[in-house]
């Protein structure tokens, strides 16, 4: 199942003894193109304070009545490492909030999530090794926020696309499959979609996305309707179209890519 990140904006966090708090951001590793932590705005539970919860906490989602439920308790929440919002969130930072909870570090291993293809799969009967272990330097978190990456530019082979409108996430691996590309500062058609493994570089200085995809190809795909759900026939067609193959078509290792940042 595929979910925009503004639709689980504003969603309650619920502890396994009541609330946490509303969903307000998430931040995603831009490399591996995946969420890494929801961020949760506490309001009148714990005035003033945001913290972060890891999805391997989230044991469903409730679109029904709008609501995440984790495994965790308020106190665990409560007493959990704080985060400064003015400053970005390190690496360090992410060892001790995993060390905290007792949850495997997602940057060590094959998988998009370290030893586990899911982050709510059982890790490996001993994974300290795994735990400890980091394929990038200790201090590079590459994370960004969703609310900011908003409105970046997006960037065909042969001319501006249009601009992010939003993302759609895999809710069982929480890896961001596709942006929602608004097009209309370029033509005046439907909302369209692109792979986040079609992504050929990340310009960060300048707000832009480059895509390996020309702009006649991406105006005849098949349209998407931001209000309807997005299953796998329409992705079959989507990747059929761009004569890509599908991530579903792979061996999990393969999801773990590393498109340039510049």
């Amino acid at each position: 199942m595929l979910r925009r990140v503004k639709e689980l904006r504003n969603y309650t966090m619920g502890a396994s003894d009541g609330d946490i708090g509303k969903i307000d951001d998430v931040y995603f590793d831009d490399q591996g193109w995946t969420v890494r932590h929801l961020v949760i705005d506490t309001g009148h539970w714990l005035p003033g304070r945001r913290v972060l919860i890891p999805p391997r906490a989230i044991e469903r989602i409730d679109p029904t009545t709008q609501r995440l439920v984790t495994n965790l308790r308020m106190k665990q929440v409560e007493d959990s490492p704080g985060i400064d919002s003015a400053k970005p969130v390190s690496r360090q930072y992410e060892q001790d909030l995993y060390g905290y909870y007792g949850y495997p570090f997602y940057w060590g291993g094959p998988y998009l999530w370290g030893p586990i293809i899911y982050p709510t799969a059982p890790p490996p009967g001993s994974y300290e090794a795994e735990r400890l272990a980091s394929d990038r330097p200790s201090g590079d978190t590459h994370l960004r926020s969703a609310r900011d990456v908003s409105g970046h530019g997006i960037q065909a082979t042969d001319g501006e696309l249009g601009h992010v409108e939003d993302f759609l996430i895999d809710e069982q691996t929480w890896a961001i499959r596709y942006l929602v590309v608004d097009p209309r500062n370029w033509w005046p058609g439907h909302f369209v979609v692109i792979s986040t493994e079609w992504i050929i570089a990340v310009h960060w200085n300048d707000s832009t996305v480059q895509v390996d995809v020309g702009k006649d190809a991406v105006r005849n795909a098949p349209a998407y309707d931001p209000a309807g759900a997005l299953d796998r026939d329409y992705e079959s067609r989507l990747h059929d179209h761009f004569r890509r193959p599908g991530y579903w078509e792979r061996a999990p290792e393969s999801w773990k890519r590393y498109p340039p940042a510049a």
